[in-house]
C-alpha cells in the first residue's frame, strides 16, 4: 500500500521552490527527479514502470521496469486507433462510412459521444472522439466494426509481446471477462510512440492520422501535467513545446504514454503506475510523481 502523506503536507510540498538544475552544474539532465519520485511510490508498495527514448540518438535514456507488463486501461486504445487508421490507408473503412450506438455498445465514464443526440457518426469522427475524450461508446462501436481479433492480429503484427487491448469498454468485469481493458509494457509503448513518429507505423499516412487523433487528446492531468499547454488546444507548437499523448485511468491505475518536442530534441515516452487507490492522498501522490516525470522531461527537450 503507498504510505500516502497527509494532504497538508503535500500542499505544502507543492508550495515548495522547485531548485533548477543548471546546465553549467549538469550538463546533461539525466531525470534524477523521475527516479526518486518514481522510487518513493514503489518503495510504498506500487508498481512502477518508466521508458523514455530520445527520437534524435533513439537512445534509451530511462529505463525503469520497462518489460515489466501492467494494467494501462484507456492507453490500449491506441491500438484500435491503429487498425481503424490502416483500414482507412488501405479504404476498408471509408472515413465517411457511418456506424450507429446501439443498446450493447453502452458504457459510462469517459467521452462525449453517450451525451449527444446523434445516433449515427462517421467513422473517423468517433476515432476522433476516442483520441480526443477517450470515448468508451465510440470506443465500442469501433471495436464491433472492425473486430478486437483484428486489433490483435495488427498489435503482433507491429512486433508488440506484451502490449494488448484486451476486451471492449465495460461497466463492470465479471469472472469471464478480461480482467483489465489493456496491458502494456512502457518499454514497447514507447517504442510504439517512436515508431508513430517515424511514421513507421504501417505506414506513414496511416502513423500521422493517429497522431492527429491523439494530438486533440484533452486529458493532461498526469505526465502532461508539467507541460503548461492548453489542454483543450495544443495542436501546434507553444513555446517551443509540441505534446501528443493518451492516458489511462482506472481504479488503481495511472498510465500515460506520448511524444514531446523541444527546442533542443524530442522524445518518446511511456509511465505506467499501478497503486492501491484507498486514499485521495495516496491517488495524489502519484499524480505527484508523474508530474515530476514530467518536468524532467520538460527540462530534458526544453
Amino acid at each position: 500500500m503507498v504510505d500516502a502523506p497527509a494532504l497538508p503536507e503535500r500542499r505544502a510540498r507543492a508550495h515548495q521552490a522547485r531548485v533548477p538544475r543548471h546546465r553549467a552544474e549538469q550538463a546533461e539532465p539525466r531525470f534524477s527527479g523521475a527516479f526518486s519520485a518514481l522510487g518513493g511510490l514503489a518503495y510504498g508498495g506500487a508498481q512502477v514502470s518508466a521508458s523514455v527514448i530520445d527520437l534524435d540518438s533513439d537512445e534509451r535514456v530511462v529505463s525503469i521496469d520497462d518489460r515489466i507488463v501492467l494494467p494501462t486501461a484507456s492507453v490500449g486504445k491506441i491500438l484500435l486507433l491503429i487498425e481503424v487508421s490502416a483500414r482507412m490507408s488501405d479504404q476498408r473503412a471509408p472515413a465517411l462510412e457511418v456506424l450507429d450506438k446501439t443498446s450493447r455498445d453502452a458504457v459510462g465514464d469517459s467521452g462525449l459521444w453517450r451525451h449527444l443526440q446523434a445516433r449515427t457518426l462517421p467513422v473517423a469522427d468517433l476515432a476522433t472522439l476516442v483520441g480526443a475524450t477517450s470515448d468508451n461508446l465510440a470506443t465500442n462501436v469501433l471495436l464491433r466494426e472492425v473486430g478486437l481479433d483484428a486489433v490483435r492480429e495488427r498489435t503482433e503484427g507491429l512486433g508488440l509481446l506484451r502490449t494488448a487491448l484486451l476486451d471492449l469498454v465495460r461497466d463492470a468485469r465479471g469472472p469471464d471477462d478480461a480482467p483489465q481493458l489493456s496491458v502494456g509494457s512502457t518499454s514497447e509503448l514507447a517504442w510504439l510512440f517512436a515508431a508513430l513518429a517515424r511514421g513507421q507505423v504501417v505506414d506513414a499516412l496511416t502513423s500521422s492520422r493517429v497522431l492527429g487523433w491523439l494530438s486533440l487528446n484533452t486529458d493532461l492531468s498526469m505526465v502532461a501535467s508539467a507541460f503548461g499547454v492548453d489542454p483543450l488546444s495544443h495542436r501546434g507548437v507553444d513555446h517551443g513545446l509540441q505534446l501528443v499523448n493518451k492516458t489511462g485511468s482506472d481504479a488503481g491505475v495511472r498510465s500515460e504514454a506520448g511524444i514531446l518536442r523541444g527546442p533542443r530534441r524530442g522524445v518518446a515516452y511511456a509511465v505506467s503506475v499501478q497503486f492501491n487507490d484507498g486514499s485521495i492522498a495516496a491517488r495524489l501522490r502519484v499524480l505527484d510523481a508523474l508530474r515530476t516525470v514530467g518536468l524532467d522531461l520538460l527540462e530534458y527537450v526544453h
